[in-house]
């Protein structure tokens, strides 16, 4: 896929240039920062982003696959990350359906945000957020217990211009047979040999709602099978923790 980038030393986010760029720009576009003023993760947290410490960038996709399938697209941004990190020697899971761990601590964000109507896509905006060389101390004390980054799982600095590439070029790779036709089958595989959650059981939180059930499968359509009791239930959204 044909690449143009937009280099930022401070944003807002990513994810909000992107969808100001979003309809005249061409797939494949991609938006980096330095720097994140708002940024943000899935259900409107903010994202920690510090100056140079890590990887904040938003993908600009145009698929023709089918409105509903589009969702799934946050598995290609997981398994892209997970590719790229053993790549460089890095263990790591996926957590269903958009966080990357390492060592049992969340590593990676992905933010997948769409713009489209019943039967066409407009724009698809992936934003991937990687903490890199964060220190310990740079991490708030609440979030010390399930949040960290390569630098100190690893314990030395990692050339963030290298992991957005491979990111990339394991994205372009995996995204390829999706574009038009919508096919995950090889992301999926990658995503549930890979994955944190399958066979544990799980929270659900939905809103005001919290159930407890045990992480299955994941679909052809990238959602989450749990089992309830005594059915199933294939689940596209709300947070997943696993159950202590």
């Amino acid at each position: 896929m044909k690449r143009k980038t937009y280099h930022y030393t401070t944003i807002d986010s990513t994810n909000i240039k992107a969808k100001q760029l979003a309809p005249t720009e061409e797939e494949g576009t991609v938006i980096i920062a330095e720097e994140q003023r708002m940024g943000k993760g899935r259900l409107g947290r903010s994202w920690l982003s510090k100056n140079g410490k890590g990887i904040y960038m938003s993908i600009i996709l145009k698929p023709k696959a089918d409105i509903m399938k589009v969702p799934s697209i946050t598995s290609i941004g997981a398994a892209s990350v997970y590719l790229a990190l053993r790549e460089m020697g890095v263990e790591s899971k996926i957590k269903w359906p958009n966080d990357i761990l390492v060592g049992n601590k969340k590593i990676c964000g992905i933010l997948t945000e769409i713009s489209g109507d019943t039967n066409k896509v407009n724009y698809v905006i992936m934003g991937i957020g990687v903490n890199v060389n964060l220190e310990e101390y740079e991490i708030p004390e609440e979030l010390k217990g399930m949040v960290t980054s390569l630098k100190i799982y690893l314990g030395r600095t990692i050339d963030k211009g290298n992991l957005s590439e491979l990111i990339l070029d394991n994205f372009d790779r995996l995204y390829a047979p999706f574009k038009d036709g919508g096919n995950i089958s090889h992301v999926l595989h990658i995503c549930k040999e890979n994955s944190s959650l399958l066979g544990k059981d799980i929270k659900v939180i939905s809103g005001n709602e919290i159930r407890v059930g045990k992480a299955l499968d994941i679909n052809e359509s990238g959602e989450l099978v749990v089992e309830f009791g005594d059915c199933l239930e294939a689940i596209n959204s709300g947070e997943v923790s696993i159950r202590l």
